[in-house]
């Protein structure tokens, strides 16, 4: 058997279709899987991380914000998308795959709809509740779409196929130990607040958590010596977090309950360690949120197509499962207010992490691998 993954651009695309691929390859060996995507895109550095084969094709979007750079930009995309269906042809034919599966980006548009346009078997995962353009697209052809939430439904092609399956998450996520967890980091018995932008950082949410860092540390402060915080502030603010905490006055330098650090490497314990989780509302993210079954302060970030972050946590508000704030509306005052009120009520945090994980669907590997097989084994 033969599968095509087609995927890139970011995490939130790229990181599934390799939990999915590794799903498919523990349960069937010989599988022969190839990923296709940007040659300089993250998923040329991530997929052979991962173990698997990379087939580079350049498939470009457009840039919407009118530029000089933007403009040279989305010419060269004309180009590429003129030909993306020759050369999607052409990759496919040459591996010649029994299914083809895309997880996003723009890569995956083109692939999916030549591979469905030559007769093989295809499906397209979408993580987020506000589907992009290309699933809206891809809902006329491909065979299936596997939705992680069922309010995706609405915005696809009515003739589409669908099935909630929800998003793949990471086995040590669903099995963390919380106790041991707690131990690893020194939380002891404080509340534990985790916060992240992501690996780049956000410089947003750094400003706002320097205020809630000099809230929760000032000497002589309610929660001064109760509150542990691990916070990542992502590539660009590694050199700037420091001084913004200093220029607050946040007690943070041999602090034990402060830990700050560029980038989470062991999400897996921070979020069994966690109490409550300060962070954007990317799928993958939430998914892991709910998995855990953590209470979370979400600041959806408004750079991303069609604000799709702000759909992805309506869905936990509307399920009484976490608090947003959006960015427009994010000052230092209003992070440090919310978290005052979740803190001082522990009934409320375990609430909301109950609900979180009422929306989980912790065996989403399995449920996807079982679809895949079964879209696999059907007759055109």
């Amino acid at each position: 058997m033969k599968i095509l993954f087609a995927c890139g651009g970011t995490g939130g695309h790229i990181n599934p279709a390799i939990a999915i691929a590794s799903t498919i390859k523990a349960k069937q060996p010989d599988v022969q899987i190839l990923f296709a995507g940007n040659p300089k895109g993250m998923e040329a550095k991530l997929v052979p991380q991962a173990g698997f084969d990379f087939a580079p094709i350049i498939i470009k979007g457009f840039q919407r914000k009118l530029t000089w750079f933007n403009i040279k930009y989305n010419i060269s995309s004309v180009f590429y998308l003129t030909t993306a269906s020759a050369r999607s042809k052409k990759l496919i034919e040459s591996f010649g795959p029994d299914l083809v599966v895309g997880t996003g980006g723009y890569v995956s548009g083109p692939i999916l709809r030549k591979a469905a346009q030559l007769g093989i078997k295809t499906v397209s995962h979408e993580s987020n509740a506000f589907p992009g353009v290309t699933t809206k697209l891809l809902s006329r052809y491909v065979d299936e779409i596997l939705l992680a939430v069922p309010e995706a439904k609405k915005y696809l092609d009515p003739k589409c196929k669908e099935v909630v399956v929800g998003n793949p998450v990471r086995e040590s996520i669903v099995y963390a130990d919380r106790q041991k967890a707690r131990e690893k980091l020194g939380v002891g018995d404080k509340i534990c607040i985790v916060s992240f932008g992501g690996s780049q950082g956000a410089h947003r949410l750094n400003q706002a958590m320097a205020d809630l860092m000099a809230w929760h540390t000032k000497k002589g402060s309610e929660f001064e010596g109760k509150i542990h915080h691990i916070h990542a502030t992502g590539k660009y603010g590694v050199e700037d977090f420091p001084q913004m905490l200093r220029e607050k006055g946040a007690n943070f330098e041999q602090n034990p309950n402060v830990d700050i650090r560029e980038y989470i490497n062991d999400m897996d314990d921070c979020l069994a360690a966690a109490d409550l989780v300060i962070c954007r509302a990317g799928a993958s993210t939430l998914s892991e949120l709910e998995a855990a079954g953590r209470a979370s302060i979400l600041i959806p970030s408004p750079n991303v197509a069609e604000n799709h972050q702000y759909h992805n946590g309506m869905v936990l508000v509307n399920n009484n499962a976490a608090v947003l704030i959006e960015e427009k509306n994010l000052t230092g005052e209003s992070l440090c207010k919310a978290v005052e009120e979740l803190v001082s009520q522990p009934q409320k945090l375990r609430e909301l992490g109950q609900n979180a994980q009422k929306l989980s669907m912790i065996d989403a590997n399995e449920r996807i691998y079982e679809e895949l097989m079964r879209v696999y084994r059907s007759k055109k």
